[in-house]
């Protein structure tokens, strides 16, 4: 779908984005809730915490639908329909009477609901500034981070005052509201036609150009099946994996690690918390803006090596209160910059047209990481196992960070007249 480039209706999709992005990322204050839907349900804290592996899969799935969606509906209607489903899905998990009623609930439906409207209204935002694209990704996404933060100390005081039930449906509400307005004040992007975008990215061209032998002439657009066909693709995808398995692991499962492997008391463990929804809001906004600055792919090395120290801090070093906040700090920090500067990087490589199908597709590392560090650490017992397969894929990742190439586009086969 199509529309006005107007001054107007980029602001209000830009405003619209941000107070939607805030709502979606209340997700990430799931590990305030698992020790008390733990007792609530009578079963482990693992089987709980494992609805936010559930989660964060289903909002990968969903995000990498919403662009045909977007298509068929407009990013309104879409938005909106998301907030509903969003808030209800909330609402119903305050009753839920298992642990299966929470899967499917607490799962799935809230990670559809909320991947649904995630990556769509992000990349619709992002087309919307295609010379500051960085700066745009910066702001939705620092909102999304924001959210984890804000929504930290709604949900705290509920929890301690009125229980998790009430918690919920407040959640639910508050969420719902923030989400169905913000749609409302949405409109969907322009398509971009060639000589636009190559101007729009000329930028970014230049500056591959003056600082990395990996830079190349900027590409045309890529259909999904035309970046499948890429290595890059799926270079990109197992960088990105790689980061969300780490970050997505220890958000979900922060508070635990704390009381659990560290051995602090509650109070100490829930700041951690706290420390990863700054830290992640500050990577959003620290390497977005640098994103605008030097070559993409070089802010992604440095995302890694930060995160590379926080796995070492928890592999390597005997961890105490303060180790335990500087590894959760840096991981955090680097998962929250490589889903801001990601988007913008995948258009870089593939183009504007097509980035909510491209992105959307590589998108499917954010739920398989996060799926992967549950059960890896289900099936060894512990967090040992997943922190070394975590330090090994960021090693790996790293060295793709530094020897990827931007992909040439060759020409179609011409047909064969028989």
């Amino acid at each position: 779908m199509q529309s006005s480039t107007t001054q107007p209706n980029r602001l209000w999709t830009l405003l619209g984005t941000i107070l939607t992005q805030f709502a979606l990322g209340s997700v990430y204050t799931w590990s305030l809730f698992n020790a008390p839907l733990a007792s609530k349900l009578d079963t482990p804290v693992s089987q709980v915490a494992f609805s936010f592996g559930i989660l964060s899969l289903s909002l990968a799935v969903a995000s990498s639908l919403s662009g045909k969606l977007q298509e068929r509906f407009g990013v309104r209607k879409v938005t909106i329909s998301a907030g509903i489903m969003l808030g209800l899905s909330l609402i119903i998990t305050s009753y839920a009477p298992n642990l299966l009623v929470l899967y499917v609930v607490a799962g799935f439906l809230v990670g559809f609901a909320d991947g649904t409207g995630y990556l769509m209204t992000l990349s619709n935002c992002v087309k919307f500034f295609p010379e500051r694209k960085g700066v745009a990704s910066a702001c939705a996404i620092g909102a999304y981070g924001l959210g984890s933060l804000g929504f930290k100390y709604i949900n705290m005081y509920f929890l301690t005052h009125s229980g998790v039930e009430m918690t919920f449906s407040v959640w639910g509400i508050i969420a719902m509201c923030c989400v169905v307005i913000g749609g409302m004040m949405m409109r969907d992007a322009p398509l971009h036609n060639k000589e636009s975008h190559k101007e729009a990215n000329q930028s970014e061209s230049n500056k591959a150009n003056t600082q990395s032998h990996t830079a190349a002439p900027l590409s045309e657009d890529f259909t999904l099946a035309e970046a499948f066909r890429t290595p890059q693709f799926w270079i990109l995808s197992l960088i990105f994996l790689t980061v969300c398995m780490s970050g997505l692991y220890v958000i979900g499962v922060a508070k635990d690690i704390g009381e659990n492997f560290v051995h602090l008391n509650s109070a100490a463990a829930a700041t951690s918390v706290a420390i990863i929804a700054v830290c992640n809001l500050s990577g959003r906004l620290v390497l977005g803006v640098l994103s605008d600055k030097i070559a993409r792919i070089r802010v992604i090395s440095i995302a890694l090596f930060i995160c590379l120290i926080g796995v070492v801090c928890l592999r390597v070093v005997a961890l105490e209160q303060y180790s335990f906040y500087l590894a959760i700090a840096c991981i955090a920090f680097s998962f929250g910059g490589t889903i801001t500067v990601y988007p913008s990087l995948v258009s870089d490589f593939f183009g504007l047209n097509n980035l909510t199908k491209n992105y959307g597709f590589i998108y499917l590392g954010f739920g398989i990481g996060s799926f992967v560090g549950s059960v890896i650490a289900a099936l060894f017992g512990g967090f040992t196992a997943t922190f070394s397969v975590m330090l090994a894929l960021v090693v790996i990742s790293i060295v793709f960070s530094l020897t990827v190439k931007l992909p040439q586009k060759t020409q179609p086969l011409q047909p064969v007249m028989c």
